[in-house]
């Protein structure tokens, strides 16, 4: 006998051994030895000072709980048509292992190094504020998704089957438990292994991958792409490619304009970086005073405010995690958070942002088109880097002098690893981004008593949230003029996640397979 059951443990229940199990039995009213569980749902709730964890449970009563072994079929596609891939981040691995699945022969043409190689480049970015444009946080394996924090939740559950990818990253070695949390992440120290998994996987049915292969043109005939050229010399025919680069291949939008290929300008949201003691985020939202208990994580937040008709909100919040530089370019700073899967590090960030409609916010910029949005970006990336000392270094900030309008003395302990420098951000952001961040910082602090600090220093610039230019698709999820060519993921402005790339990933592959 199957029972469904929902309960809730307060912190102490949780704590104790085998606490869930006798919970279970005394509210069905059972011998603690008569039944298995199998936990089908876990949550915690910490709105009010008495913490408890919602379980959803399958308790099998007088009866074995069944060994779940996940399982996906790949078929041999070395002799297979091919489907060729351009980028090999969530949007284009999953769209390789669909193909896997479907028989047909995955050619992944990816710009960086694989994921052993991006480290050095990391360091180098890290360390001597070297970047390389071809491999850094945004680009090489795994995409930006690799150097994470790898944050599964999306509210993208009509694109596909959620579940279906969070059981692919458990075959590929996550744990399991993603597929239990209901804020399920997996951590930048993990994340490799996966990604590394997945190729071997891609490699070994008969698919292709080759790292360090920029495609640099298209060419196109009668409205077909014939051919792309790689690295800027080899040419390859094509029939069916799948776009999945990502929301930093600025070159790859400025070839699509110079070539005339419809593009279309989209909103998008720029700001900071915030970061916290840990600390600090613990004891508002956990309603403690001290260290949290060993069972609780590191606490997190979901912050929105309505300022002057626009949207301020938390983007990728990171408990117990790191900022990081993710330039894609010399010349340009940019911040990005990640977090271990532990998230036990001693600082909270998230990216503080600002709406910005791109057809009313930025009249200035209408002379670039479809780029205007891309062209406003680079600007404030520009600006970070002059401030930041022309180095990877960033402008930063006390979060309570940008409010109050006052250039800091110092700063707060980071960890961002290239360093802070002290810069009046409150005056540097253009009005229409800096004055809607201040009103929203001292909305927060309403909202959650403890953040609005002086502990807390804002970084900037957190420009890339997501494609500011998207690259059109019809019904068939090609483009609406150039045959064969098929935008996907959040370069072609149609993800905003692990998750809901690599769904849309999947759907693409099987919509270039449809007629091949």
């Amino acid at each position: 006998m199957v029972r469904n059951v929902q309960l809730r443990l307060t912190l102490k229940e949780e704590a104790a051994l085998n606490g869930l199990q006798i919970r279970t039995a005394k509210y069905l009213g059972l011998e603690e030895n008569s039944f298995k569980i199998k936990v089908l749902r876990k949550s915690i709730d910490a709105r009010k000072p008495k913490i408890v964890f919602n379980y959803k449970l399958a308790v099998y009563i007088n009866e074995p709980a069944p060994n779940d072994t996940l399982h996906f079929e790949y078929k041999d596609v070395s002799k297979a048509k091919p489907i060729h891939i351009v980028g090999f981040g969530p949007a284009g691995m999953w769209a390789a292992l669909r193909c896997l699945e479907m028989g047909y022969k995955p050619i992944v043409l990816e710009r960086g190094s694989n994921v052993k190689a991006r480290r050095r480049d990391l360091k180098a970015i890290n360390q001597d504020h070297q970047v390389n444009p071809e491999s850094n946080y945004c680009f090489g394996e795994g995409g930006a998704g690799t150097y994470s924090d790898g944050k599964l939740y999306t509210r993208s559950l009509k694109r596909g089957d959620v579940r279906r990818i969070f059981e692919s990253l458990v075959f590929h070695g996550a744990t399991d438990q993603i597929l239990i949390d209901a804020h399920p992440h997996i951590g930048t120290n993990k994340l490799p292994k996966i990604v590394q998994n997945i190729r071997e996987v891609i490699q070994h049915h008969g698919g292709e991958i080759h790292f360090n292969t920029k495609v640099t043109d298209f060419v196109i005939k009668e409205n077909r792409l014939k051919a792309i050229v790689l690295n800027k010399t080899d040419e390859i025919a094509v029939e069916r490619v799948i776009l999945a680069t990502g929301h930093s291949a600025r070159d790859i939008f400025d070839l699509l304009h110079k070539k005339d290929i419809a593009l279309e300008a989209k909103s998008f949201a720029m700001g900071v970086r915030v970061e916290h003691p840990q600390h600090i985020i613990d004891n508002i939202q956990y309603h403690c005073s001290g260290d949290r208990s060993e069972l609780l994580p590191a606490a997190s937040y979901s912050l929105v405010e309505q300022v002057k008709d626009r949207g301020v909100y938390s983007f990728c919040m990171c408990p117990g995690g790191f900022i990081v530089p993710a330039a894609t370019s010399p010349g340009e700073v940019v911040v990005n958070g990640m977090s271990p899967s532990k998230r036990n590090n001693l600082f909270a960030n998230s990216g503080i942002v600002v709406e910005i409609n791109v057809d009313k916010d930025i009249p200035k910029y209408e002379k670039f088109g479809a780029l205007k949005g891309l062209e406003y970006q680079k600007n404030l990336e520009r600006l970070a880097f002059t401030s930041g000392g022309r180095t990877q270094t960033a402008p930063a900030q006390r979060l309570t002098d940008f409010v109050e309008g006052n250039l800091s003395a110092d700063l707060n302990p980071t960890s961002y690893q290239p360093g802070l420098n002290s810069a009046p951000l409150h005056s540097l952001l253009p009005k229409l981004i800096g004055s809607r961040l201040r009103q929203g910082f001292k909305a927060f602090g309403d909202k959650m008593h403890g953040y609005y600090t002086a502990e807390a220093n804002i970084v900037g610039v957190e420009s890339r949230t997501s494609s500011p230019v998207s690259i059109p698709r019809n019904e068939k999820l090609e483009h609406p003029v150039i045959k064969g060519l098929f935008p996907c993921g959040e370069g072609g402005g149609y993800a905003g996640g692990i998750v809901s790339a690599a769904m849309d990933g999947e759907r693409c592959a099987e919509a270039a397979m449809a007629g091949l």
